[in-house]
């Protein structure tokens, strides 16, 4: 009798802790629904807003760009989606703009190339002194012998493709050849990935003079909505939930110029000698690729060096 009044007790013991066991994890896998919901709506809630849209009307250098043809609509599209997406290289390239921007629109207005043009030094190095597996070094990815074609000097002491504002002003040379032979700052734009030669062949060959009607290579296909998708965010970066507070931007410094008449032998010792360090001199001189710096016949140098 003893036995069986036990065993009852055990088994309601047994049902209650099952119960409550039961109970216990309904719980949990209610709070971890409401946690993944919440978690989802956060992450959906920085995502692009789903209201935005194309421009009613882009253009690239005043050039209408024609938005109603579906395959010229969804190629924009497809960059700016890519774009707006890569959250970390937008942000960076948005702060880093405030830097050199102030820099390289004076310079682009002094050559008479549109202001737009400072997008395309944008898509080819996202403003960084890159170099490419081809070669093509520096803020505007210029190939070595067509960087000593436009005047940089290019040797193993220096390379002048990584001093951002000698190598726009060759860069605004070789846009300012293209649009002689085009007459449209699209085609330019597209010529710069692709070629002259290129492009013209192309036009020839398809008997199109439209940029937007030409059957090109992926690379070149893209490049022009690349710059149009990067010149939408950046002049529109709340549209798409980029932000960058004043104190977090990339603000230009005040530099001093340090002209060198000389060889200098050391820069090591050059550079404390006027109260830098090394580092500090190269970091603001990226051109400079050796410890030394020659000066030979007229050849003069001028470094960038933070004001004190």
């Amino acid at each position: 009798m003893k036995k069986t009044h036990f065993a009852i007790l055990t088994s309601i013991v047994i049902a209650i802790v099952a119960y409550l066991l039961y109970e216990k994890v309904q719980l949990l896998w209610q709070k971890s629904r409401v946690k993944t919901d919440s978690v989802q709506q956060l992450a959906e809630s920085s995502l692009v807003s789903p209201h935005f849209s194309l421009p009613d009307k882009p253009d690239f250098c005043g050039e209408p760009v024609p938005i109603d043809e579906i395959d010229v609509r969804e190629r924009f599209d497809k960059e700016l989606l890519i774009n707006s997406y890569l959250h970390a290289s937008t942000i960076l390239i948005l702060k880093k703009a405030y830097r050199w921007f102030p820099q390289i629109e004076p310079i682009l207005k002094e050559e008479g190339i549109p202001d737009d043009f400072k997008y395309l030094a944008v898509i080819e190095s996202s403003l960084d002194n890159a170099i490419s597996p081809a070669g093509a070094s520096g803020f505007w990815q210029l190939m070595k012998e067509t960087a000593i074609e436009l005047g940089l000097v290019v040797n193993d002491e220096v390379d002048e493709r990584f001093h951002p504002i000698k190598s726009t002003r060759a860069a605004c040379k070789y846009l300012k050849k293209s649009y002689q032979k085009f007459g449209n700052w699209t085609l330019v734009a597209a010529a710069y990935n692709r070629g002259n030669g290129g492009i013209e062949q192309a036009m020839t060959t398809q008997k199109a003079n439209s940029y937007y009607d030409l059957l090109l290579n992926d690379q070149t296909n893209r490049f022009v909505f690349r710059i149009l998708a990067l010149k939408e965010i950046m002049e529109n970066p709340k549209k798409y939930r980029f932000e960058i507070q004043e104190k977090d931007r990339y603000v230009p410094e005040k530099l001093e110029d340090v002209r060198i008449d000389t060889t200098v032998s050391d820069l090591v010792a050059f550079a404390i000698s006027k109260g830098v360090t090394y580092k500090t001199l190269k970091n603001y001189n990226e051109w400079i690729l050796t410890d030394k710096l020659s000066v030979k016949d007229t050849t003069k140098w001028v470094l960038a060096l933070p004001i004190k």
